[in-house]
């Protein structure tokens, strides 16, 4: 719980705005006066081979997934800055890592921001921690939307994906949230420019 209205500002915000992005960060340290830490947690998702695609859904998904990270990081950057500390955080997917069959364009928009991370690790050392969290299968109204075209029930789906993670299930919303907020605190202090993996061990043994 938040626990107050103080807690939690909530605005809206078009992340491939480069606009938008920046009246965010004004409007976060009018509110709280500083900014300490940036999320980079926007996602779009497109699903097809490299021949299905179009302008449209690549200037969609890489408008979300890339530029719309870069605009945010470019103001959050700033904030993190004038507070003189700051951690920034971007989620990227193992999608990154795995050559995930019918993902192409996401699949690229997830490596990118994985050589974002590193180049900015180098680039504001000594100044801002800079990590990435790449979740695998976690359950999540994306992901069932994901599954809703193909040949079987979606919880059968699930079932059968779950069977092949070591963990035996797909991950939850929560279980990214925590990994985040650990991430993000000072608990975390030394881990820097690098991906932490929250995949309940999919990495070993993909399920597709």
């Amino acid at each position: 719980e938040l626990g107050g209205q103080e807690r939690a500002l909530f605005v809206p915000c078009d992340v491939t705005c480069e606009q938008q992005v920046s009246r965010l960060f004004e409007t976060a340290e009018a509110h709280f006066g500083q900014v300490h830490g940036v999320h980079c947690n926007a996602g779009a998702w497109a699903q097809g081979t490299v021949e299905s695609f179009d302008e449209t859904i690549w200037e969609r998904v890489m408008g979300v997934n890339v530029q719309g990270v870069l605009w945010t990081l470019k103001y959050g950057v700033g904030a993190l800055r004038r507070a003189g500390k700051g951690v920034v955080l971007v989620t990227t997917s193992v999608a990154a890592q795995i050559g995930f069959p019918q993902h192409a364009v996401y699949c690229a928009s997830k490596a990118a921001l994985e050589a974002i991370i590193r180049c900015m690790t180098t680039d504001y050392a000594g100044e801002i921690r800079v990590v990435g969290i790449s979740p695998g299968t976690i359950r999540t109204p994306m992901l069932e939307a994901t599954c809703q075209g193909w040949d079987r029930p979606v919880e059968d789906l699930f079932r059968e994906v779950a069977e092949k993670i070591p963990v035996r299930r797909l991950g939850e919303p929560e279980d990214v949230a925590k990994a985040a907020v650990f991430l993000m605190s000072d608990d975390a202090a030394y881990i820097n420019g690098t991906i932490v993996t929250l995949d309940g061990g999919t990495m070993v043994l993909p399920p597709w």
